[in-house]
């Protein structure tokens, strides 16, 4: 004979004993509770309580739901309801668990991979509500021209070509001044390769210390540095130039770098804070490498300069230099002398 089950489970029960019962057996919310409204689920929730505050002696079962609860807790709590695959319809495994394939295909599963992550970066950052990028930030500051009017005031300038020719227009520029503990130099030529300027114990090429800025074939302007064996520039690793600044234009190449004054003690780098001779030159590259400079005899200061002594030094050259000797102004005075004398 069967004994009936204690707590009216027949007929007659009450709707809390039935939920209890429902809890008791299945370990979790019935199923009646699970598809109801949320005040369904949470009159179960309160007789389920109700029933837990009983003596444990006249419900032993009623723990088990809440010993399932803990042991799953972590589990359930793996995914909270505001993530994306936190329930049914969602993009996490359990959405996909529960055999819900339409919500994948509606909405496109989330990747960890860079590439997302990037492509939603981008979506999120450059694009405005309606979809079109924002403006874009401003381009770096264009190089700084180069201004003569501080020739001979605020720093040195030497300048080689045409007589009032400026940094634009001479066939070779270079100025100089102090900034700090550094030297700022700035050279410009009429050509699409190379344009240097060396440090000398004399007027000759060789045992020389040399800047060069060049112009390779993608465009830039790199600053080297140089040492001369000879009539042959070699390449010095230590380049003891910084804050470098290059542009192509016009067909001129243009540059701008500081140097420090003082420096360790080396054969190839000189320290700055003597007095050296400068020599000019510019010429050709051929895929970022000097060749020889254009004139087989480049300018050269015509004595030492020192960096704390500002002049205007100006170089006129080849084809300015015939007329202005003065053995060619005395031919040109002797020949239109005896060309209005006559013959007697």
């Amino acid at each position: 004979m069967r004994r009936p089950r204690q707590g009216g489970g027949g007929a007659g029960g009450s709707a809390a004993a039935r939920a209890r019962a429902g809890g008791l057996r299945g370990g979790s919310v019935p199923a009646r509770a699970r598809g109801a409204p949320a005040a369904a689920r949470a009159a179960w929730l309160r007789d389920l309580c109700a029933a837990m505050a009983r003596p444990l002696r006249q419900h032993p079962r009623v723990w088990t739901p809440l010993l399932l609860l803990l042991l799953t807790g972590p589990a359930a709590c793996a995914a909270s309801p505001a993530d994306d695959g936190a329930g049914p319809g969602g993009r996490g495994p359990r959405g996909r668990a529960r055999g819900d394939t339409g919500a994948d295909e509606a909405v496109q599963r989330h990747d960890s991979s860079y590439g997302t992550f990037a492509g939603e970066f981008y979506d999120l950052r450059y694009l405005s509500e309606e979809g079109y990028p924002f403006p874009t930030a401003p381009p770096v500051d264009p190089f700084a021209k180069i201004k003569v009017d501080d020739c001979g005031k605020t720093k040195g300038c030497f300048r080689y070509g045409k007589p009032g020719c400026n940094a634009e227009t001479c066939d070779y520029f270079l100025s100089y001044r102090m900034i700090g503990a550094d030297v700022e130099f700035e050279l410009s030529a009429d050509t699409d390769g190379w344009v240097a300027v060396g440090f000398s114990s004399d007027k000759k090429m060789g045992g020389d210390d040399v800047m060069a800025c060049v112009h390779d074939d993608n465009g830039r302007v790199r600053i080297q540095h140089f040492y001369n064996v000879g009539q042959w520039a070699k390449e010095i690793q230590r380049n003891p130039a910084r804050d470098e600044e290059g542009v192509f234009e016009n067909n001129r190449v243009t540059c701008r770098f500081k140097r420090p004054v003082n420096v360790p003690r080396d054969e190839t780098i000189v320290d700055l804070h003597l007095s050296w001779y400068y020599l000019f030159a510019w010429g050709p590259a051929i895929q970022g490498s000097i060749t020889r400079h254009d004139i087989d005899s480049p300018p050269a200061s015509e004595r030492v300069v020192s960096i704390y002594k500002y002049e205007d030094i100006f170089m006129p050259s080849a084809a300015y230099q015939t007329f202005s000797s003065p053995f060619c102004l005395l031919l040109i005075v002797a020949l239109t002398f005896y060309l209005l004398m006559g013959t007697p």
